[in-house]
């Protein structure tokens, strides 16, 4: 039922009054039925739907209350006129709306207009209580009527002030009517834009989207994506139209009409966007890493630090004619090149880098103090060099040396006389401690040259003044042995010229003093010349940072384990402090000092026994104090990895040529050793000495060296090689000595160097091929040619010089050309055969396979001897 049916339906009801049937009623304002009101998954339910009607009332024109009507005033006249021929057109040309419009106006609406119009009644009347009557002069007068008997004037006036009122009150109506007519255009026509703006915006949509599928029809091959035939969303409805009922009553329940359902467009446009995404290809941005290369790494390790598979790793290193497994390891560079295949950035590293920041940073002046100067001293042997620094420090070390001769290098700290200190370092003197007197020129401030005056300058004399220029230290230079007979201290000085070394005395700039170590003469003066040289050097170092040192010397003793001789040269070491020296690391458990007393602390300078290495480190290692265990055991690792490969190349190179040199030559005859001493040099001077005395077809090959006593893995290892066990100045256990004797295993011990290689070199002459020597034993001239039947021909012939023996060598020369080298088959004197035909007899001679002689060659007869050989 629409409004205006309604509204007739009201106009034709009486307000109050009695229905045929002859009941008293009220008109209902509640009309009520039920709809079907359906959900998803196909279930609905019946729902009762209530239909209430609002009754608005307002005062009348003679001030009773009245209800006002849905309708608008003055509707009839304006559907009257649109109607019309004439008035339809004008209302088209106004743009005013039809019928219907007034029919669409809500509620809202409708009350305000009502309230308008009662505005306009109340302004109307009070406009007229207020206007005072016209004058009658305003009227028509009688000129202009017609006349009126008497009596009907007043009448007149009356009906004329009637119509006037009528035409005042049908002008106000009018005014308030238009007024409110154009206030709801107003809101029709601002809802119509708004509506506009909205389908506009729709339509825009719809074209966006029928070009993102034209789009995705063509990236797709033709295939079109799925799309709903669902209609679009109706917009909203306008001023003149129906409005929708609100709450979730769909429109077809009211209608009575029901429609298929269909998709929704929101589930369209999912399956849509997901069909696109599928038919997409799948372009998903790589990741650049930064991969860290170390030295070495597994192809495994190199794939998960790119997030690559291995498989694709594999493919570009064969690529790249590199065939190797997940597991094998390649090179840095190798590696380089394959991030750089997959687009990674490279970010080198080396194993090295664990020693980065272990030096530390360079001091600066205000830090630095005065220290005491390192003073080496080195010479030839047995030209009195420790016996020279035990008159400086008055102690007798000599006397404990095995043989007389040093074989450990010494270092002590010595306070002289004047007060001054002094750290004195003693190195061997023998042509085996070549590496030691090198380490030693490493580590000192001044080198005192000890020359003995009866011997002059000798080999390692050189060889001391070659290691002081290498390491650029100033050098002082001591004449011992003045007080022996036939010492020429002036021959000395001149025999160093030769070596370009100008002393003071002839004008030059290296300091010379003669003493005597034995009688003590003139260490005043050397003592003098050491603190005035260390004054020129201006010696400092910081005390205030952790140590840094270089092992001196390392052994191992039993019951205190390994001892290393540490010379601080920056820093102070305390006991507890963690270091690392060389390929070995541990804690300082002790210090002890030169006098073997503990101390707590070491400063620059000072030489020290240290214990609590977990190794014997080797002679010269550096020593550096670390944070903690953790990067001790990095740094020792590293170190170790690399000495390892080294020798593992070493190894393999050597095997290299060693097969070639087999090859060529014949195989070179080893003798296997196995060297245990007490000390790390002279572990190290004694394989030196040993590598030195090789030659091309005999040498030594050590297979293990050591510090500390023989044990029973030694032996083993030497019954497995058949190797000689050295041990210099250790002794083996009881458990080592049974298995060698049982065994049959050779184990020598030795306390003076000497006895090792003079004794090893006698094995190795052993051990030499000898020597083919060719010795002439005579000359014979042919005189005549006989022919002999079964023998062929004979030669007769007269011994010329020296004799002739039977089963000699012989060679035939002609025209002192050698034309045969054979053996004599027969020597005959007339017809008997003898042994020797001595110079000046006439014998008969027959070569071994041999005929072609002739009368004046000459027979030249000797024999082959071996001779022993010596290294």
């Amino acid at each position: 039922m629409t409004d205006i049916e309604e509204q007739k339906e009201q106009k034709g009801k009486g307000r109050l009054g009695l229905s045929r049937p002859g009941k008293l009623e009220i008109r209902k304002t509640v009309e009520s039925g039920q709809v079907r009101q359906n959900f998803s998954h196909g279930r609905s339910k019946m729902v009762a739907v209530e239909i209430r009607k609002k009754r608005t009332y307002a005062p009348d024109a003679g001030g009773a209350m009245a209800e006002v009507k849905e309708e608008i005033p003055g509707a009839a006249d304006a559907a009257a006129t649109a109607f019309s021929p004439a008035g339809g057109e004008r209302a088209e040309a106004d743009g005013s709306p039809r019928q219907g419009a007034a029919v669409s106006l809500t509620t809202e609406e409708k009350a305000a207009r009502a309230r308008a119009l009662e505005d306009a009644r109340r302004s109307q009347v009070a406009t007229r209580e207020q206007t005072p009557f016209p004058p009658f002069a305003d009227f028509p007068g009688p000129a202009q009527r017609p006349s009126a008997p008497d009596g009907t004037a007043e009448v007149g006036r009356e009906a004329e002030e009637g119509l006037r009122k009528e035409a005042d009150a049908e002008e106000a109506a009018r005014g308030a009517e238009e007024e409110a007519r154009r206030q709801a255009d107003e809101e029709a026509r601002r809802r119509e834009e708004q509506a506009k703006a909205s389908a506009s915006a729709a339509a825009a949509k719809l074209v966006a989207r029928e070009e993102a599928e034209g789009e995705a029809v063509r990236r797709g091959g033709g295939k079109r994506p799925f799309r709903s035939d669902a209609r679009r969303p109706t917009l909203a409805p306008r001023r003149h139209e129906a409005r929708r009922r609100s709450g979730r009553v769909h429109i077809d329940e009211v209608t009575g009409e029901r429609e298929e359902r269909v998709r929704s467009l929101a589930s369209a446009r999912r399956a849509w966007e997901k069909q696109r995404l599928q038919q997409r290809p799948t372009e998903e941005k790589k990741v650049i890493r930064d991969v860290v290369i170390p030295e070495t790494i597994t192809v495994q390790e190199l794939a998960n630090r790119m997030a690559e598979r291995g498989t694709d790793v594999v493919k570009a290193l064969m690529k790249m004619d590199v065939m190797v497994s997940m597991s094998q390891t390649i090179d840095a560079d190798t590696a380089e090149l394959v991030v750089s295949e997959f687009g990674h950035n490279i970010k080198r590293v080396s194993d090295a880098d664990v020693e980065i920041g272990l030096k530390g940073d360079a001091d600066d002046e205000a830090s630095l103090v005065p220290r005491a100067p390192v003073v080496t001293v080195m010479g030839h042997v047995d030209h009195g060099k420790t016996l020279l620094l035990d008159a400086l420090r008055e102690t007798d070390v000599a006397s404990h040396e095995a043989g007389g001769i040093t074989q450990h290098i010494g270092a002590y700290q010595v306070t002289l006389k004047s007060g001054a200190t002094i750290t004195f370092i003693d190195t061997p003197g023998h042509a085996a401690f070549t590496e030691m007197r090198a380490r030693g020129a490493k580590v000192t401030d001044i080198v005192v040259l000890v020359v003995a005056a009866d011997d002059g300058i000798m080999p390692q004399t050189v060889e001391a003044m070659n290691h002081a220029r290498a390491a650029e230290v100033p050098m002082i230079v001591a004449i011992n042995k003045i007080d022996k007979p036939g010492a020429d201290p002036s021959r000395v000085r001149t025999d160093l010229l030769q070596h370009d070394m100008v002393v003071e005395d002839m004008g030059g700039d290296v300091l010379c003093v003669e003493v005597s170590a034995k009688e003590r003469t003139n260490l005043d003066k050397l003592e003098e010349a050491i603190v005035l040289q260390a004054e020129l050097l201006d010696l400092k170092a910081n005390p205030d940072r952790p140590a840094e040192g270089v092992v001196v010397e390392a052994r191992m003793e039993s019951g205190r384990g390994s001892l290393a001789t540490i010379l601080v040269q920056r820093g102070t070491l305390r006991v507890g402090d963690i270091f690392v020296a060389g390929g070995e690391w541990g804690r300082v458990r002790a210090l002890l000092d030169a006098r073997g007393d503990t101390i707590e602390e070491a400063g620059p300078t000072v030489p020290v026994e240290v214990l609590g290495l977990g190794g014997t480190p080797a002679a010269g290692d550096d020593v550096n104090v670390v944070d903690g265990e953790a990067r001790a055991r990095q740094i020792t690792e590293f170190r170790r990895r690399r000495d390892r490969d080294a020798k593992a190349a070493a190894t393999t190179r050597w095997s290299v040529e060693q097969m070639f040199a087999q090859a060529d030559e014949g195989t070179a005859k080893e003798l296997p050793v196995v060297i245990k001493a007490d000390a790390d040099g002279s572990m190290e001077a004694i394989r030196g000495a040993l590598d030195k005395m090789g030659t091309d077809e005999v040498r030594t090959r050590t297979l293990h060296s050591g510090v500390g006593g023989i044990n029973e893995s030694d032996v083993t290892l030497a019954r497995a090689s058949g190797a000689l066990i050295i041990g210099f100045n250790v002794r083996a256990d009881a458990q080592a000595r049974g298995m060698a004797k049982r065994d049959n295993v050779d184990i020598r011990y030795y306390s003076v160097i000497y006895d090792v290689t003079d004794d090893l070199k006698k094995m190795l002459s052993g051990m030499l091929p000898p020597a083919i020597r060719e010795r002439t034993l005579g000359y014979a001239e042919i005189r005549e040619v006989f022919n002999v039947s079964k023998v062929g021909k004979v030669a007769g012939c007269m011994v010329t010089e020296g004799a002739v023996r039977r089963g000699a060598r012989v060679r035939l020369l002609r025209d002192l050309v050698v034309i045969h080298d054979g053996s004599l088959g027969q020597l005959k004197r007339f017809k008997d055969d003898v042994k020797e035909v001595k110079e000046g007899l006439d014998c008969g001679m027959a070569f071994e396979n041999y005929q072609d002689i002739q009368v004046g060659d000459t027979i030249e007869c000797f024999e082959i001897e071996e001779v022993p050989r010596e290294l």
